[in-house]
């Protein structure tokens, strides 16, 4: 038996988000579905694992909630549950950044679909980096990239003040796991004064999913947060650095 997972988050209003977690996760225990989901008043982030069908319907409920007509989910497949059990957590924010009035839902930069995203990486012209913490770029990165050599995510803030002035006048593009991360740090870099400023839509697992690795730019696997460790290109699962399961 094979499993469905499915990475989802959707940047949206939730007045009231204390209110939304016990009906979702009622649905989640009832259709066996494992993983874990994070709640805040900026939307709903989180991976999840079960049969196709529970994991439909789990998917389902959250397209209903506010604002989450246009959830980015992607799915891939896993040979065994890689969740050990569900949890739906309220958090103060669903990427923590720690920046306030950073708000996705009302700026953000401009989205470069997948297939578009190799000009990007090969344009001498722009810099492309890697949001993501210096321990998940250790499994794989795209040509090119720069690493800001963070241990979590809401370093990248006083990270990017640092080093702002090295790329004064560039084209900016930034990349992530899923989307969320470089979703909200476009948000900060516009906050910032940076007008051109790009991200990957779908983030590195939608390019792996989508470009032949003939054509790919990207190096490595992709480290995910669950008992699969990485995948390849075609979300294959990899494991360990080189280790193909």
């Amino acid at each position: 038996m094979s499993f469905t997972v499915a990475a989802l988050y959707r940047f949206a209003p939730f007045d009231d988000p204390a209110a939304l977690r016990a009906p979702l996760l009622a649905l989640c225990e009832e259709r066996g579905i494992k993983g874990t989901l994070l709640l805040a008043r900026e939307g709903v982030n989180g991976t999840i694992a079960g049969t196709g069908e529970g994991v439909a319907a789990v998917v389902d409920h959250i397209h209903a909630l506010p604002g989450c007509a246009d959830l980015d989910v992607k799915y891939s497949a896993a040979a065994a549950m890689p969740f050990g059990r569900m949890k739906v957590r309220l958090k103060k924010e669903i990427v923590t950044m720690k920046v306030p009035g950073v708000d996705p839902a009302r700026e953000v930069g401009a989205y470069v679909a997948p297939a578009e995203w190799n000009a990007v990486v090969d344009d001498p012209d722009t810099v492309v980096i890697d949001t993501r913490n210096d321990f998940e770029v250790g499994y794989g990165s795209f040509d090119g990239a720069v690493n800001p050599h963070t241990k979590s995510f809401g370093d990248f803030p006083g990270w990017w003040r640092a080093n702002a002035d090295q790329f004064a006048g560039k084209r900016i593009a930034m990349f992530c796991t899923g989307g969320i991360r470089c979703e909200k740090s476009t948000a900060f870099l516009k906050s910032e004064g940076v007008d051109d400023v790009v991200h990957l839509k779908g983030g590195i697992l939608a390019y792996l999913e989508q470009v032949p690795e003939t054509e790919s730019r990207w190096h490595g696997s992709c480290f995910v947060f669950d008992e699969r460790v990485s995948v390849g290109h075609g979300l294959v699962e990899v494991g360990e650095k080189g280790e193909d399961r």
